[in-house]
């Protein structure tokens, strides 16, 4: 066989095969092959194995090295052509589809998801393969799925040589999706089937179709899938072929696929991709107005395609009209295509799927989405999508996670999940279309009385005897989480912080500007605001709330509005702003006749007057809200007014008076069991004796307020506890006792995950790092601060500026004491 009869390789193999005394099933066997395998090898029809093919064949027939060297050199047609003139294609043999669509010369990005894809599909090829590759590529419409997938099996087209087959199964629109058995016929007239001989039952045809692709390396593409059902019947059933199967929904449950979820472009791959329509120049010349453009085209390819098209026609428009175009989101679709290629379009097919399921949920869904999209904020949580569509929580988590299936909704988190911006202005579209504006406003009412039984939930956990509670209206939905404790409900309302802001400036941008939950949501947020000392978002939430509670007739809540709203201008400084709002609240108290609001308003002015150095005043307030607690009896009240005379007393010098005053309010609270309590006026007591120089006494209350809390487990208090004894440990140039203390106390910050402590932490561990000498590590800490510190009120980042200003100028060579420090 060494001559010039040039043989194939079918005769090669017979001929080897024939000579070591193996049936074809023998060779299989011995060389871990199919028997089809070898069979469609002897028989012509794959002239072209896998390297590692030959090798087993090799090996199995054990050949000599001359022999080997020509069946490996005929396997990869290196002995010219056959010896015998081409037959025309036996009735077994199959025709060689090449069925990918061009592939974008344009494509940008997507380099880990394309050798995802590479990387099973070269893998799970071969005779030798266990199993058929599987991978399917998931997102919205318009993400670029079917581009990827094109992309990725253009590069597969060496690993897959007996062809590559598309089939678009208009899973989602235009148009009703493919039935599989039409996609059965499809395939099998592709592979040379007649198409008389193809079985109208789907299973037959599934038989016959994994028959044809049987011993064959054949490349599947199955674009735009309806489900699972629809793609399992035109799966190749031997391995050494494989498929990509592109989808708007999920696809889970296939079992053995490789599953990945499409997801925007990053900006640099949008501005990319919007060089390669338009060309790098005007991108180069305009590089902000092109991020802007990227952003508004929500990152996604059609919609930046068809973009940049419009540009690429336009050549004379600058990038920065067509973002100024863009600007307004009720014209952002129309501006990204019109007509069924287009944005709008690709979103309302998979609306469209679901409207027209047999499925009540799926119709349930697509009827919940103009809801779901009314409110603004990042994302949106299953108790506020239950709230909006006004159903059982159970029922709303199914809803949204069939949107999360259908990619309508991303899931970003357990129980939480966000609009892309492109699917959210089609579904306000639909929602002004369809719903009227008291639908709208309602839907939004109902999410802020969600936010207000959560904030009236914490403010009982941490304010139980709180005269605010019994003015409390909105009820118990069933939709809020089993809170266990006050730790628990913070942390859900810091998850829901900004969508709160959001949704409250959204709403006084509508009718509901005057309704009477903006005056008693930000009572209730009361509690929260105090813990977490979120004074800039309570002086917001509070804004205006005082004239809607007095239009909507609630004087008393109008009272204590009045009352907290002095308390963020009290905690950043400005001490005179806040004294003349406690004044203003005092007298409508007076005019309700509340002595317990006028009680705590003396109270109040006794700390402020205090601070301003109005001793005597502050004094005469401070024993007038004594008197009126005493009146009327109520022991919380009276431990309050007591703490602020004894501060006073440590303030005129009057250490006997102050200790008997501290003394006797922290015993009220431990009467009541108010651990809270407790705590709070051991503090204040410490406080006040450090700020006199009282060290000795200040560390005394300081450890007791540690051991209060300790005992209560309180996170948030304990980080507290030890910032006030780093303080005081500072203040008598104890450095290593304080810094002790400061890192306790970050420890703690960071695992309740109270963001603001730890900046102020770090900012007390700068002053004591400068104190010491160490400017370096002063520097450090005080940028640390500032990172941390960023949204925080500006009396803590100006405080952190103006001291490494000093640190910079060599000012700093003593700890010093910060007024609000705490």
């Amino acid at each position: 066989m060494s001559g010039s009869a040039l043989p194939t390789l079918s005769e090669l193999l017979r001929t080897f095969r024939i000579r070591a005394g193996l049936t074809q099933a023998a060779l299989a066997e011995k060389a871990g092959l199919s028997e089809q395998a070898i069979s469609v090898l002897e028989r012509g029809t794959r002239s072209r194995p896998r390297i590692d093919t030959v090798r087993s064949l090799t090996a199995a027939l054990a050949l000599t090295s001359t022999e080997a060297d020509q069946f490996l050199s005929v396997a990869r047609g290196k002995l010219g052509t056959p010896r015998t003139p081409p037959k025309e294609p036996a009735a077994d043999q199959l025709p060689t589809p090449w069925q990918l669509p061009p592939a974008a010369p344009d494509f940008t990005g997507r380099a880990a998801q394309v050798e995802a894809i590479l990387s099973v599909l070269r893998d799970s090829t071969g005779d030798g393969a266990a199993v058929v590759g599987l991978v399917t590529v998931t997102g919205m419409g318009g993400i670029g799925k079917t581009t990827l997938a094109v992309h990725a099996a253009h590069k597969l087209t060496e690993s897959y040589p007996d062809g590559h087959l598309y089939l678009n199964l208009r899973g989602y629109g235009p148009g009703e999706p493919m039935t599989p058995a039409d996609a059965q016929r499809h395939l099998l007239r592709s592979l040379g089937s007649d198409i008389a001989s193809i079985p109208e039952d789907v299973e037959e045809a599934a038989a016959l179709l994994r028959s044809r692709l049987a011993g064959r390396r054949v490349l599947m593409l199955l674009d735009n899938a309806a489900d699972v059902a629809q793609v399992l019947p035109l799966l190749p059933g031997h391995a050494g072929s494989g498929a990509i199967i592109t989808s708007r929904g999920s696809l889970a449950g296939l079992p053995g696929a490789r599953q990945i979820l499409l997801d925007a472009l990053s900006e640099s791959e949008s501005v990319d991709l919007l060089a390669g329509v338009i060309g790098p120049n005007r991108v180069a010349a305009e590089p902000e107005a092109t991020q802007v453009l990227a952003s508004y085209s929500g990152r996604l390819p059609l919609a930046i395609r068809l973009v940049g098209g419009r540009l690429a026609t336009r050549p004379s428009w600058p990038i920065q009209h067509f973002v100024d175009l863009l600007q307004d989101e009720e014209r952002r679709l129309d501006s990204l295509g019109s007509d069924e290629t287009g944005v709008r379009a690709s979103i309302a097919s998979s609306v469209h799927f679901l409207e027209t399921s047999e499925r009540g949920l799926d119709r349930q869904a697509a009827d919940a989405l103009p809801l779901l999209s009314v409110p603004d904020g990042s994302d949106i949580t299953t108790a506020v999508s239950a709230a909006l569509l006004k159903i059982p929580l159970r029922r709303a988590d199914a809803i949204v996670e069939r949107l999360v299936d259908l990619n309508l909704l991303e899931s970003v988190a357990p129980a939480r999940f966000r609009f892309h911006d492109l699917i959210r202005a089609y579904g306000r579209e639909v929602a002004d279309r369809t719903l009227s504006t008291a639908e709208r406003d309602e839907a939004l009412a109902r999410v802020l009385e969600l936010y207000t039984e959560a904030a009236w939930i914490c403010h009982a956990f941490t304010h139980p005897t709180s005269p605010r509670l019994p003015l409390a209206t909105v009820g118990v939905s069933g939709l809020l989480p089993a809170f266990s404790g006050r730790d628990d409900v913070v942390h859900w309302l810091d998850a829901e912080q900004r969508n709160l802001m959001d949704r409250v400036r959204q709403a006084r941008q509508t009718g509901l500007a005057n309704h009477p939950l903006f005056a008693e949501l930000p009572l209730a947020f009361f509690s929260y605001h105090e813990s977490r000392v979120r004074w800039q978002e309570m002086r917001e939430l509070g804004s205006g709330a005082v004239a809607v509670a007095l239009r909507n007739e609630r004087p008393a809540t109008a009272a204590w509005l009045q009352h907290d709203s002095a308390i963020p201008d009290a905690e950043t400084g400005a001490t005179g702003s806040a004294i003349d709002s406690i004044r203003i609240a005092l007298r409508m108290f007076s005019g309700i006749h509340d002595p317990f609001g006028q009680a705590r308003c003396c109270s109040s002015l006794a700390y402020l007057l205090g601070l301003e150095g109005q001793l005597d005043d502050a004094l005469a307030y401070g024993r007038l809200a004594l008197s009126l607690s005493r009146t009327i009896q109520d022991a919380t009240l009276e431990g309050v007014a007591l703490t602020a005379v004894g501060a006073l007393y440590d303030r005129t010098g009057d250490f006997d008076r102050a200790d008997e005053a501290f003394a006797e309010g922290i015993g009220l609270a431990e009467q009541a069991k108010d651990t809270r309590a407790v705590f709070k006026r051991c503090l204040n007591a410490a406080l006040a004796h450090v700020q006199v120089g009282r060290n000795e006494d200040a560390v005394r209350m300081a450890l007791r307020a540690l051991d209060t809390v300790q005992r209560a487990g309180d996170a948030t208090f304990l980080g507290e506890s030890h910032h006030l004894l780093a303080v005081i440990y500072a203040a008598q140039g104890d450095f290593t006792s304080a810094t002790a203390h400061v890192r306790s106390g970050l420890v703690v910050s960071r695992a309740a995950r109270d963001v603001l402590r730890e900046g102020r932490l770090c900012m007390e561990l700068a002053r004591i790092n400068a104190a010491r000498g160490d400017r370096e590590a002063a520097a450090e800490q005080l940028n640390a601060a500032m990172t941390l510190l960023r949204n925080a009120p500006e009396v803590y980042i100006a405080a952190a500026r103006d001291l490494l200003e000093k640190l910079h100028r060599g000012e700093i060579d003593t700890y010093q004491f910060a007024r609000y420090s705490l």
